[in-house]
């Protein structure tokens, strides 16, 4: 089950930001929505008040790591698969 929802975060992660990367013309910009807002909201939502600070980061396992390292993953592709689309010569990316 968390293979495939690694699968479905990078592939995710890549298609938003490959239609982020055109839109913006920007290839950093998935990344830092990614880092700044998606995983903020993530921890968020799974935040249990009964415990502390550290009690809650350490809660995370590494697999829930490596789920977030797969979003990022396919965030930082799409900006890659852009820059060398953009330097082939395609105008429109």
């Amino acid at each position: 089950m968390y293979i495939v929802l690694m699968v479905l975060l990078f592939v995710m992660m890549f298609g938003i930001g490959f239609i982020l990367n055109m839109l913006m013309k920007t290839t950093w910009f998935p990344m830092a929505l990614y880092v700044v807002l998606v995983i903020p909201l993530a921890m968020w939502a799974m935040w249990d008040s009964s415990l502390t600070f550290v009690g809650n980061v350490t809660n995370y396992g590494f697999v829930d790591i490596l789920i977030a390292i797969a979003g990022l993953v396919g965030a930082y592709i799409s900006g890659k698969t852009i820059g060398y689309l953009r330097a082939g010569g395609y105008k429109m990316f």
